[in-house]
């Protein structure tokens, strides 16, 4: 049986360890040839981290990417907020000033042209409509380490939910991802099915422990950043920070063996020199 792999580091200087980090876990040879990567923070709503991805790391990991890659560079997000849209978010959050700084285009999620993908067994989602950028691009999820009181976590996976649409998946609600809220774990693990990441770069410095707007951090705090190419095995590995059983978490369980793999998991911390 395949083993899922997660590489991890604690958190020292953050340019450096995004660096020892991503080494590690061969991102580099990853995106070889990709002529387009995408990266996806979670900026749900416009609130401080650790609620949302900080701007200084998506700066490292992109610092990082130019170093390894001619590739361009893109920033997508689609917030979820019922009173705001995405653009509201990336100037609050300090990502105008990123992109503007590092020549990086930001791109609003909720409203790029979409294409329909169709799958009759997938009961949740027989048809999703999703940004086309999002399909045709390397894809690489930046979430954070938080629980949610629907989904028992948000992490990798769900973090896919930006790229839903609001004219597809705004039902019932203000929220504009409020579809979601009807069988959220089957509605998440096929999101998945046709979509998930490419590579996930999770921040678990400090974690949200019991949901992902509001509440305590994590005590003690993770000091923990982690990076794999499998968004099941980091989903299981997050889910154990924030003391969850993965079994118990539907969107992990359901696509266990099938996305990657939550177990076995392999581990392997990164030791640096300061």
């Amino acid at each position: 049986m395949k083993q899922g792999t997660v590489y991890t580091v604690k958190q020292e200087n953050q340019q450096y360890r995004v660096t020892c980090l991503l080494d590690a876990a061969g991102l580099d040879k990853k995106i070889a040839g990709r002529p387009v990567i995408l990266i996806k923070p979670n900026l749900v709503e416009a609130l401080p981290p650790p609620i949302t991805t900080p701007v200084s790391l998506v700066r490292a990991i992109i610092l990082y990417l130019r170093k390894h890659s001619q590739a361009e560079i893109l920033i997508g997000e689609g917030t979820a907020s019922a009173t705001y849209d995405t653009p509201h978010a990336f100037e609050a959050l300090g990502y105008n000033k990123l992109g503007q700084e590092l020549d990086v285009p930001l791109i609003d999620l909720n409203h790029e042209p979409c294409i329909s993908l169709k799958c009759a067994k997938y009961d949740r989602w027989p048809e999703m409509h999703l940004p086309q950028i999002a399909m045709e691009s390397f894809l690489l999820s930046v979430p954070m380490l938080k629980a949610h009181s629907l989904a028992l976590v948000t992490l990798t996976m769900k973090n896919m939910m930006g790229l839903a649409p609001p004219q597809h998946y705004q039902q019932g609600g203000g929220w504009k991802k409020s579809a979601f809220h009807l069988g959220i774990q089957d509605a998440v693990a096929d999101l998945n099915r046709y979509r998930t990441p490419d590579f996930s770069v999770l921040d678990a410095t400090l974690g949200m422990a019991e949901a992902h707007l509001w509440g305590p951090t994590c005590q003690p705090p993770p000091h923990i950043l982690a990076a794999s190419d499998d968004p099941v095995a980091i989903d299981a590995y997050g889910a154990q920070l924030l003391h969850k059983n993965w079994q118990e978490i539907g969107h992990i369980k359901s696509v266990h063996q099938e996305l990657g793999q939550a177990a076995p998991l392999t581990v392997h911390e990164i030791m640096t020199v300061k």
